[in-house]
């Protein structure tokens, strides 16, 4: 039976060169590549004693030690988002991993979140090469200082790695006039044209999602392939390609080795390969110095970022657990307002229990950034989905259900009015609602924007699932950074109880 690359080479130069002969090989040789790929580190600081850029750049020293024949790939998000880069657009990130570079970085969607302009400034502060088969401008050429195919020469092999983007970027970020062509297609057509000019091995570093990463996967054009945005993790083989989906924030990591027989009969070179997956759990790891080092500084430059004021309250602001689960509230008012302008949603619901504070502002307050946090801490994300007006309904319903045991689900809302009766039995307690001034309308589609939390069912809210989602946890933005510039560009907030949510009698 012949091995997967022998039938790539089979395919390429003739059915014959992988058949058995009895000649004894002018020469063989067995060698271990390793390939470590990691992609979606927005956080500079571990969580929890996980992950981190302190532990991945000590399990990347530790995997270049150990064996010389090794590519250490990154593909994509990282500039965006967290508490940090919305302070420095992502600076933290670059000169966390300059430390360690990689040999190939792709960009994600969220390296465009503060504009082509910022990325191209963060491509030139780094000390590693990024690239991407399917991004060029918007006449066709080629993004100055963003590479393509990159050919590495290593332990007697001729590798290409493969870099290719995410194509709905333009839809979640801010990528200006840049051209996103196909993922799939222009993917699998690199990697053919690699293989074509003399690849013996072809590895993908891709930026997708994971119905694309089985098209990739299934076209058996990719003799590796490890890719980010689903912030899960995974391995396949199946015997032509190896795969990894390469978690989130560097919580675990999982080295790839290829043990590979190069062997030459006749003056044909033929090449075989098995992967061995290891998982590494960076709660085991022991961070790098050089790297905590200056994941400290940045910690206390956060804490002084935090304590800059981003503007004065002119009304007075209510958290208090009673006050946000019950009823209409001008902090609940204000951070839903910001959500649904940053999704540009048409409306915004967000439940009160995650709005965390619990105290009073007086008015002439004058707001930080820490006050936002300690607010929202929980770094839920903004995100929307469209749904029909049955659903929004059900999400109302679902808001209402336990306000009479002060649960978390109790709506705040932006862009529409709504009034319920409390007395009523639960699911039954919405009388009427209007989204920008006119009746709720059953089969009609709205744009809602929420949190990933709720979105994904958190707290009862089912009634979000099934819709088309328009921004998803990946693409969108943490929900206190969304507050933090909502105010910022007033430099005061004025949000009151104005009758968003009314009961019967009000």
């Amino acid at each position: 039976m012949l091995t997967p690359i022998c039938r790539l080479a089979a395919l390429f130069l003739g059915a014959g060169v992988c058949a058995p002969v009895a000649l004894t090989p002018a020469f063989a040789e067995t060698v271990k590549l390793t390939i470590l790929g990691v992609g979606d580190v927005y956080n500079f600081a571990e969580e929890d004693g996980r992950g981190g850029f302190a532990r991945l750049n000590a399990v990347a020293r530790a995997e270049r030690a150990a064996n010389p024949n090794m590519l250490y790939v990154f593909d994509g998000d990282m500039l965006s988002p967290s508490i940090l880069s919305g302070f420095d657009k992502g600076q933290n990130t670059i000169d966390l991993t300059n430390l360690v570079p990689f040999d190939i970085a792709v960009p994600g969607n969220h390296e465009f979140d503060f504009g082509p302009e910022n990325f191209a400034e963060k491509m030139a502060a780094s000390a590693y090469p990024w690239a991407a088969v399917n991004i060029t401008n918007a006449d066709g050429s080629a993004v100055p200082g963003l590479g393509g195919v990159m050919i590495k020469q290593m332990a007697g092999l001729k590798i290409a790695l493969v870099p290719v983007a995410q194509d709905t970027t333009p839809e979640v970020a801010s990528s200006g006039d840049l051209k996103f062509l196909p993922t799939v297609e222009t993917g699998i057509a690199a990697a053919k044209a690699a293989r074509d000019d003399g690849a013996d091995l072809v590895i993908g570093v891709v930026q997708t999602d994971q119905a694309n990463d089985s098209e990739l996967f299934q076209s058996h054009e990719f003799d590796v392939i490890l890719s980010g945005d689903d912030h899960s993790y995974a391995t396949a083989y199946d015997g032509i390609t190896a795969y990894v989906e390469t978690s989130m924030d560097a919580r675990y990591l999982s080295p790839v080795d290829l043990h590979i027989e190069i062997d030459e009969k006749d003056g044909k070179r033929t090449i075989s390969w098995t992967p061995i997956f290891r998982f590494i759990d960076t709660a085991n790891v022991s961070p790098d110095p050089e790297t905590l080092a200056m994941v400290n500084g940045f910690k206390n430059q956060l804490d002084e970022s935090l304590n800059l004021e981003i503007g004065v309250t002119e009304v007075p602001l209510d958290s208090r657990r009673n006050v946000v689960r019950a009823e209409e509230a001008a902090i609940g008012n204000l951070i839903a307002d910001a959500v649904q302008k940053a999704a540009g949603a048409d409306v915004a619901i967000i439940g009160g229990g995650g709005i965390r504070a619990d105290r009073t502002y007086d008015a002439g307050t004058k707001l930080t950034r820490r006050d936002i946090l300690n607010e929202l801490p929980f770094g839920n994300v903004t995100v929307m989905t469209e749904i029909p007006g049955s659903q929004v309904l059900a999400a109302l319903e679902n808001g209402f259900s336990q306000v009479e045991k002060g649960a978390g689900r109790f709506p705040q809302v932006a862009g529409l009015t709504v009034i319920y009766d409390p007395s009523a039995p639960a699911g039954a307690r919405v009388v009427s609602v209007a989204i920008g001034g006119t009746a709720l309308e059953m089969d009609r589609l709205y744009r809602v924007a929420t949190n990933d939390y709720m979105l994904e069912g958190g707290d009862g809210y089912g009634a979000f699932g099934g819709g088309k989602v328009l921004i998803n946890a990946g693409n969108g933005n943490l929900m206190a950074n969304d507050v933090m510039h909502y105010v910022m560009a007033t430099g005061k907030v004025t949000s009151t109880v104005e009758g968003r949510i009314k009961t019967i009698g009000q």
